[in-house]
């Protein structure tokens, strides 16, 4: 093997993230719906049934099946699943920017179009209901946003001795902003409002 081997192995792929296959992988969509002549933002609720965040505001979606072509389809399937629809109800889907999570997650988001909101019958195992906020609200509001700081603690046996200033090592800490979204008496935060949030900046540029 020489350099230009090397270089040429290189060459031939496309650079992505490091380590992705043992990242979570999941797809949203942002449904967008058409009420009263108003573009409006479908929202679930999460059913009280569910382990992970019981009762938290979110969009449809789920993790990547290896019976996934892409994370498009992804998106789609579990939009369907989970609202009852069929495929032929969702249209123009367009991908945005992904994001990549705190704790090994990259999330695909999309945003799509839904028509036919009169047959909607979620999945009462994984959604406790559904609700529609106006499109004008978040173009309107700013949100809430709190910082949470991340602290840093190796495990007891961490090898101090291998790193330059050992157990005073000056470890990075960062802080995590949250954001707020208050509609009546609904909270929209975490990484739905993240999402949702550069969804918006992308349509107002």
């Amino acid at each position: 093997m020489n350099i230009q081997h090397i270089l040429n192995k290189l060459a031939s792929r496309d650079p992505g993230i490091m380590g992705i296959e043992n990242f979570k992988q999941s797809a949203v969509l942002i449904p967008l719906v058409k009420l009263d002549g108003e573009i409006h933002v479908l929202f679930e609720v999460r059913s009280m049934h569910l382990r992970r965040q019981p009762g938290d505001i979110c969009f449809p979606g789920g993790r990547i099946d290896p019976e996934d072509n892409s994370p498009m389809d992804c998106a789609i399937r579990e939009t369907t699943e989970e609202l009852g629809i069929t495929y032929n109800q969702i249209s123009d889907v367009t991908p945005i920017d992904y994001v990549v999570a705190d704790m090994g997650r990259v999330i695909y988001p999309f945003v799509g179009k839904i028509s036919g909101v009169s047959n909607i019958a979620p999945n009462e195992s994984e959604v406790g209901e559904v609700f529609y906020v106006p499109l004008s609200f978040f173009k309107e509001t700013e949100p809430e946003s709190y910082l949470v700081n991340v602290k840093v603690f190796p495990e007891e046996n961490f090898p101090f001795n291998l790193i330059v200033g050992g157990e005073k090592y000056n470890w990075n800490t960062r802080h995590v902003e949250e954001l707020f979204y208050r509609y009546e008496d609904r909270v929209i935060w975490g990484l739905t409002a993240k999402i949702l949030r550069h969804f918006l900046k992308l349509i107002q540029e």
